[in-house]
């Protein structure tokens, strides 16, 4: 039978309805399994096979059906609300719960307007009067919506644009909303007011445009009904909850509210005998059943939108809508992302390079640290947020001691993960000029010097090896009172390492790598060149990085203090060999000698 040698493709679940156009994106990269109708059971069986969950807003995604998950990447939920989705459970497990907040603004804000009018003009009343045969026209007298005033309840995307269309209207704006940006409301006609309260008695139609949270839910109550004219009428196309609909039907009944057009509900679809469904079957209520993004367009947009971002995010990519991640603009997007890359890389090839390396006694030598600044240079410094390059610094440097644990480092919990494990990292921002070089940005990752010398000490008290001796004597003093200094940058969008520790080369981060220390001088090379082959490992290219300026002559204990030593030696350097295939500890320590190499690491990109 044929073998495939194709590697497995990610697998996405949908469970809920998305558009062909959606799903014609994922289908190019992913296996897709589209299975509606699943119980909780169900699914919980299922979920642990999938990399990515697209939902709407029936299936639940629990703090239960998370920890099942474990292969699971990203919730990405087409519409905005997420108060299906545990989001701290999600985050807890570094799972990335994405929306689409721009997707439906439109759809909702236009059903928000045709409520309102259907409640001015009796819509709903006089539809079923006239189809039941008869003509109330004297009873169905309406109410104009100019000169009205609209107050509205949360003057985000949804809310500025059912401000922009009632200013159409004709209407008076206000809006209660304690984050709204003033400059956007003002250019919208909207005056914004300092409490609720200033709102709910000026109101003519109230909107309420907030995501459900525990100060929104209940926000309309009594209370709130009893301050507001008996003339106003009451909207809410945002979530069920936030308006007490027990409330709310007393208040209709006794003529405090003279009418509301209320798209969403506690329980959807309504329970019998619940609140809802007797707010839906009060005659001065105007009901549709959650319709508020159910447009083709809103669809179509939506599904596109958090597909597109599933593909992005199992491509390595970062998220555009987290809702448990910081919003990143699309500008900043597109400059971050080879950025992420080359720093998951930095902080990966610290962990290799410095936990484990072979040393000249033949030991393996660790020197780890955990406190750490990370220094951006260039564009980067002028970026709104760094927050990908903190968590692909946290990924790099833990996936090569981590992988085992299954653990998914991202965006979301980075910051988590690194308390938990002791590691301190500080972002930094430096206005140095980088107009004179080949790259936009810099970055520089520096662990700051605190470990202790013992294993330094160990080697060298077994090492009779003169030349290797006084490189252990310039590790021993490295180890004490230098930093560990990786520097780097990215031309054409390749991640180049161009300083690894105390040596500076220019070399991508890619594939197997074998970094050796060595005393620059003839035969070393060949040497290790000769041990590779024997090994039946194949060298693709070959960087020699020496001494970078500042460590060059200046107390390395290898320069010409070396070379005065004995005259055997010269100045150290690193040889930075890419190999194909395994490169085991065998064949590292058969490198390391008087003839060879002083130390020597296989880091794995």
């Amino acid at each position: 039978m044929p073998i495939s040698l194709s590697p497995t493709r990610p697998k996405v679940l949908i469970p809920e309805k998305v558009s062909p156009d959606g799903l014609a994106l994922l289908k190019e990269d992913f296996d897709v399994d589209e299975k509606k109708g699943l119980s909780p059971e169900e699914l919980k069986t299922i979920i642990g096979e999938y990399e990515a969950l697209i939902i709407r807003s029936e299936t639940k995604v629990t703090a239960d059906l998370i920890k099942a998950a474990k292969k699971l990447k990203v919730v990405a939920r087409a519409g905005v609300g997420v108060d299906n989705v545990d989001v701290e459970a999600a985050t807890q497990h570094g799972v990335i719960v994405v929306n689409s907040p721009s997707g439906n603004i439109n759809a909702a804000a236009e059903h928000t307007i045709a409520l309102m009018m259907a409640v001015a003009r009796n819509i709903g009343d006089a539809d079923a009067s006239i189809k039941a045969g008869k003509w109330d026209r004297s009873r169905l007298t309406g109410i104009e919506a100019k000169g009205r005033t609209l107050g509205i309840v949360g003057l985000g995307k949804v809310g500025l644009t059912v401000a922009r269309i009632a200013n159409g209207f004709g209407m008076r704006l206000i809006a209660y909303d304690p984050y709204a940006n003033a400059n956007l409301a003002a250019a919208a006609s909207v005056t914004l007011k300092p409490t609720l309260a200033d709102v709910l008695k000026e109101a003519d139609f109230l909107t309420l445009h907030t995501p459900l949270i525990a100060s929104t839910r209940g926000m309309i109550g009594a209370a709130e009904l009893a301050t507001m004219k008996p003339t106003a009428r009451i909207l809410n196309v945002a979530r069920g909850g936030m308006i007490d609909e027990d409330a709310l039907v007393a208040a209709l009944d006794a003529g405090k509210i003279a009418g509301a057009g209320i798209d969403v509900f506690t329980s959807e679809p309504p329970k019998p005998d619940s609140s809802a469904s007797r707010l839906i079957a009060h005659p001065k209520v105007v009901a549709t059943p959650h319709l508020g993004a159910s447009t083709r367009e809103a669809q179509e947009n939506v599904s596109i939108d958090v597909c597109e971002q599933v593909v992005t995010i199992l491509n390595g990519g970062l998220p555009r809508s987290a809702v448990n991640a910081p919003i990143i603009l699309q500008e900043e997007y597109r400059t971050l992302q080879p950025f992420v890359i080359l720093v998951e890389k930095m902080g990966s090839l610290y962990t290799q390079h410095f936990l484990t390396h072979r040393s000249a006694s033949g030991t393996a030598t660790k020197s780890f640290r955990t406190t750490f600044d990370i220094i951006y240079e260039g564009e980067l410094a002028g970026l709104n947020t760094t927050k990908p390059l903190f968590a692909a610094l946290v990924k790099g440097l833990l996936t090569p001691i981590t992988s085992s644990d299954g653990l998914n480092i991202n965006i979301v919990n980075a910051e988590l993960l690194a308390k938990e494990r002791g590691i301190l990292i500080n972002e930094q921002r430096s206005r140095e000029n980088v107009e004179d070089k080949p790259y936009s940005s810099f970055v520089t990752l520096r662990a700051r010097a605190s470990r202790s010398t013992s294993a330094v000490r160990s080697d060298l008290s077994r090492s009779n090896s003169p030349s290797a001796k006084r490189a252990l004597q310039s590790q021993k003093q490295s180890a004490e009172d230098q930093d560990q200094v990786i520097q780097g940058f990215v031309s054409g969008n390749k991640p180049y390492i161009s300083r690894l520790d105390r040596f500076k080369g220019e070399f991508v981060a890619k594939g197997t790598l074998l970094i050796c220390r060595n005393f620059d001088s003839c035969g070393k090379i060949g040497f290790v060149g000769s041990q590779l082959g024997k090994a039946g490992v194949n060298i693709r290219f070959m960087n020699v990085a020496p001494l970078h300026e500042e460590e060059n002559g200046h107390g390395s204990g290898s320069g010409t203090e070396a070379a005065g030593a004995g005259g055997e030696e010269g100045n150290e350097a690193l040889m930075i060999l890419g190999v194909d295939g395994a490169v085991g500890d065998e064949v590292v320590q058969s490198l390391i000698g008087s003839e060879g190499v002083l130390e020597a690491s296989v880091i794995n990109f």
